[in-house]
Parts: C-alpha cells; sequence; structure tokens
C-alpha cells in the first residue's frame, strides 16, 4: 500500500513538473503572440505567428554556382524566406519590396532570402533578374520544392520568418508589402528577440 502511494505522489509530481513547463512556454508564446498583435496591420494583418515556435528546420537550397547550400550558414541572423516562381504575378509584383526590405534592414543580423520553386531552376531565374533588374537580393532555387514542403508552403508567394536558430517564428502566405511601415515594425520586433 504505501509502495502504491509512493509511486503515485511520483506520478503526480511528475505530471505536475510536465505540465508547468508545457504551460509556461505556451504563456510565454500567448505573450509574444499579444505583444506583436498591434504590429499585424495593414499589409501585416496576414501574417500568422507560430504558436509553439518549432524545432529547428534543416533546409537546403540550391545556389546560382550549382552548389547545394544549407541554411545553417545563416545561423545567428533572422530569415525571411520568400517563396516564389518567375510565373507567379502577384510574385512579381511582391519582389520588389522584397529588394528594398533587404536594403534597408539586411545585414550582420537579418536578410531576405527569395527562394525559386522554378523547376526550370537558373534558366528560368537568370533572364527574369534582367528582365526585373532585382539586383541586392540573394537568391536560390528550392530543388524539388524540398524546403516549401518542410515548411508547408502550399501557395505562392508564401514567406516564413525564421529565428537566428532556425526556427519558425510564423509565415505570411500571398502578397505583402514587404517595404511597408508594418512590415518593417515586425521585422524590427523580432530583430530585437533571442530564440
Amino acid at each position: 500500500m504505501r509502495k502504491t502511494v509512493l509511486i503515485s505522489i511520483v506520478f503526480i509530481a511528475l505530471g505536475t513538473a510536465m505540465w508547468g513547463f508545457f504551460e509556461q512556454k505556451s504563456s510565454k508564446n500567448k505573450a509574444i503572440t499579444n505583444t506583436i498583435a498591434p504590429l499585424l496591420t495593414g499589409g501585416m494583418k496576414n501574417f500568422t505567428p507560430a504558436d509553439p515556435v518549432g524545432p529547428p528546420m534543416k533546409l537546403e537550397v540550391l545556389a546560382q554556382n550549382g552548389k547545394i547550400l544549407s541554411l545553417n550558414k545563416f545561423r545567428g541572423k533572422l530569415l525571411l524566406i520568400n517563396f516564389w516562381a518567375t510565373w507567379c504575378t502577384p510574385c512579381i509584383l511582391e519582389m520588389p519590396s522584397l529588394v528594398t526590405l533587404q536594403r534597408k534592414r539586411g545585414g550582420s543580423d537579418f536578410t531576405v532570402l527569395a527562394v525559386s520553386q522554378d523547376f526550370q531552376e537558373w534558366k528560368a531565374i537568370n533572364p527574369f533578374l534582367e528582365r526585373y533588374k532585382l539586383d541586392g537580393l540573394p537568391i536560390y532555387v528550392d530543388r524539388k520544392s524540398a524546403a516549401g514542403s518542410k515548411l508547408k508552403v502550399i501557395g505562392l508567394p508564401t514567406s516564413v520568418l525564421l529565428s537566428p536558430t532556425g526556427k519558425v517564428l510564423g509565415h505570411l502566405k500571398g502578397v505583402a508589402e514587404w517595404d511597408s511601415p508594418e512590415a518593417l515594425a515586425l521585422i524590427d520586433f523580432y530583430r530585437g528577440m533571442r530564440r
């Protein structure tokens, strides 16, 4: 009888400790969501914060030199990964604002990565870049949509915000004005966080 009571107490204590741990994490995520709620206006009203923030992602893309690049190379930086394609009209409309965002906020703690979903890869992308003069934006290819699949990208354009440790912070489906005051405020908010 005493053994059963002791075992029950241990299980209750473990359960309470685990509940407290996960409740604390959940409360932290809710606090962050509540904090950024005022920022989710204008072009950022479709930004969906991750709740809870997921584990770090292992993602790879194809560079223009033909080499596979792990996004671990960008660890330590907040990343806005924009999935797009040359045949996607809304993507074409959005690209100049991504270039401006990169110019205004890109640096040692933040970068925009434009990741193409074109199956023709650089054969389609190079003429597109020349035509629209999209200089200064790091562009890669998502070979066989592998990174998009891991990040559950369904339509284009879709932008996913990753923490400096590679965790998904949130996403935005559809076109956004990434150079708008609301977008800059949202990026600045996340730049100030360490997750």
